[in-house]
């Protein structure tokens, strides 16, 4: 069984661990702007390689932005949650250039089940609410300090 650290918070492990070994995000260039048990706030910058055919923000890009912010959020509460149900309501789009903002809200959590809301927004507009479901497992996140990231 791993050792587990003491000082390492279950927020630090979500803002670096996570996110240090997670590509997709790290692609998408999200900046984690604020990480506590239930929430997340962070955001990307639209790039012309995240366009679809009609010039505008792929949706799965924005679908995408959001789930990282549920993976974030409820996964600071230091236990290992997966997401279980999932679904995005977007009602304006993103360009180019626009930099999109996911700010998590956690409507309920019990032992096992957890449902967040995200709101998806430019400076300029609201884009879209992602709506997720987490099933909460008893595993705690712990780090290996033989494997930890620096």
């Amino acid at each position: 069984m791993p050792e587990s650290i003491p000082h390492v918070s279950a927020n630090t492990i979500v803002k670096q661990f996570m996110y240090d070994n997670d590509a997709f995000s790290q692609w998408m260039g999200i900046e984690v702007l604020e990480v506590s048990p239930g929430f997340c706030h962070l955001q990307a910058r639209i790039r012309q390689d995240m366009l679809n055919g009609f010039g505008i923000c792929h949706g799965g890009v924005l679908f995408s932005l959001a789930d990282s912010a549920l993976a974030f959020a409820s996964n600071a509460h230091g236990k290992h949650a997966l997401s279980i149900e999932t679904s995005v309501s977007l009602f304006r789009s993103a360009k180019e250039g626009d930099v999109v903002q996911a700010k998590t809200i956690e409507l309920h959590k019990s032992r096992h089940i957890a449902r967040y809301q995200i709101e998806l927004s430019t400076e300029q507009h609201a884009l879209g609410v992602f709506q997720g479901t987490v099933y909460i497992r008893d595993q705690s996140w712990e780090v290996n300090p033989s494997s930890e990231n620096g």
